[in-house]
């Protein structure tokens, strides 16, 4: 049988009494009477009292929100030489490489990097390009591609959005240019993809012939 705190007294009956009680007092005489039975204060607490979290749960959270943003892109071409990394500009208007050069011959299929939803399909400047908005500020730009998408298209991740064409990279030397944008402003790919296989550069005189 449950007690009431202090009193020694069946919550039951400590019930009955505050029933009547009511009517008799109003609200400001029940919680005059609540108070003389000590039960306002168990009230309160077991209201304001927030259920505690089992230790080491928001850290799992936390650790597996930040598993779920560090999933890599694939690559588009499926091969992971790059040509030419990336080569930050000193400011927003000046010279360098925003992205990196995947080798591909004319014709190869561009995939998708991930999930997202085509924001530009088609000429840019001279040379056709697809851009993916993937959320949270977050896009890719496939340059130069022959569109196989459009504006407005959901895309998943390896879906094939464009073929390989000649533009950023001259036809003696195809290839596909990845880029991403973070809020607008052109960050490097690199960190999105799984590792690359760099290009090995032999000596002149180890060439055969």
């Amino acid at each position: 049988m449950l007690l009431s705190p202090g009193s020694g007294a069946p919550l039951p009956a400590v019930a009955g009494v505050v029933a009547k009680a009511f009517g008799a007092l109003g609200l400001l005489g029940l919680l005059g009477l609540l108070g003389a039975l000590g039960l306002v204060g168990v009230l309160t607490a077991s209201s304001a009292t927030p259920t505690p979290v089992p230790d080491g749960l928001l850290d799992q959270r936390d650790r597996t929100a930040a598993t779920r943003a560090a999933e890599p892109w694939v690559w588009p071409t499926g091969t992971r030489v790059v040509e030419r990394g990336w080569e930050p500009p000193s400011d927003d208007y000046a010279a360098g490489h925003r992205g990196i050069d995947v080798p591909a011959p004319i014709g190869t299929l561009a995939d998708a990097v991930d999930g997202g939803t085509v924001a530009f399909a088609g000429p840019v400047g001279g040379r056709s390009v697809v851009t993916i908005d993937h959320g949270g500020g977050l896009v890719s730009t496939l340059d130069s591609v022959q569109p196989l998408v459009a504006a407005g298209d959901d895309v998943r991740q390896g879906d094939p959005v464009g073929r390989v064409s000649v533009g950023h990279c001259p036809a003696t030397a195809p290839c596909l240019h990845l880029g991403a944008r973070v809020d607008g402003r052109y960050v490097d790919p690199m960190p999105y993809l799984p590792p690359a296989e760099w290009p090995v550069l032999l000596p002149e005189s180890a060439w055969p012939g």
